[in-house]
């Protein structure tokens, strides 16, 4: 039997899971802790550990190529990991230790662009040759798929739409700039715009609830539909893709799909938006199921 085997490498949790060819029901899936406070030899020992542990569960050996979700990206030119937030992995040689613990080829892609795969190849996008896929949680992060093919760029940050400026001189960003879309657009972005205003620290969703009684709620709400759609619209200016997918906390905000929508058509440069922004349909599988399409 032909299977897809991929990897979700977390910062507490790496999952794992076997494919059959043509299908999106999984044959095993299986998640083990990363430890990763125990450093970087030790995780890369905990993939190799839970390789074993899905060849003992699906009964299948594991095939020549593994796809690899990382919550960083790979430097082309070195080989070497960078922009990694589980910070032990940034500089190591991660794609060359996998093989050496696997035995096998490894591809390696950020999580977000094995977000976008699964959500192109499987999910809410299928049938769309241009796919672009935006995680908006803790921070922000994006992927390009053209073709059912992850577009990593020459210098392996294609789809990092997440760390273009949006509001120039605004809130600090890790990366060293200041007004990233991450800082404006994240969930902990717009909770602390909300605290900023109403002194008051609030989760996401209770923000959203609040608009039509907080005013704090509503200018939080406003600044993230404007700012959504002229963020948005530079996305859809360069690459013109059939298809947004939104994922994360964030994207879970309905507005997005009716007012953020109409925002991004005051932007876009053309006379109708015809870009389809939609949910994703695969939940929390999508990072694991899109390591695994990295092997297609």
């Amino acid at each position: 039997m032909e299977t897809y085997w991929g990897i979700d490498l977390g910062g507490t949790k790496i999952e794992g899971v076997v494919m059959p060819h043509g299908s999106d029901k999984p044959i095993c899936r299986h998640r083990i802790d990363t430890e990763a406070d125990q450093g970087y030899a030790h995780i890369v020992e905990r993939v190799g550990l839970l390789l074993s542990e899905l060849e003992t569960e699906s009964g299948i050996d594991r095939p020549d190529v593994i796809g690899y979700g990382t919550p960083g990206a790979m430097e082309p030119a070195t080989g070497l990991m960078k922009n990694c937030n589980t910070t032990c992995l940034n500089g190591q040689p991660l794609p060359a230790d996998l093989e050496r613990v696997s035995a096998r080829r490894a591809i390696v892609a950020n999580d977000a662009n094995c977000f976008a795969l699964a959500e192109a190849v499987l999910g809410a996008a299928v049938g769309a040759a241009s796919v672009f896929g935006v995680i908006m949680g803790t921070g922000v992060g994006g992927g390009i798929v053209i073709n059912g093919r992850v577009h990593n760029g020459a210098q392996g940050i294609g789809g990092e739409w997440g760390h273009n400026v949006l509001i120039p001189d605004g809130v600090a960003c890790y990366c060293g700039k200041r007004g990233c879309v991450e800082t404006v657009l994240s969930g902990t972005g717009l909770q602390n715009y909300y605290q900023s205003l109403s002194g008051v620290k609030r989760k996401l969703e209770d923000i959203v609830a609040l608009e039509s009684e907080d005013d704090a709620a509503k200018q939080t709400m406003e600044r993230l539909i404007e700012n959504f759609g002229k963020g948005i619209a530079v996305v859809i200016n360069i690459l013109d893709p059939e298809v947004i997918v939104l994922g994360g906390g964030v994207g879970n905000v309905k507005a997005l799909y009716t007012r953020g929508v109409e925002s991004a058509g005051r932007f876009v440069f053309n006379t109708q938006m015809r870009t389809k922004i939609v949910p994703p349909k695969l939940g929390d599988s999508a990072g694991v199921f899109g390591a695994a399409m990295l092997t297609r």
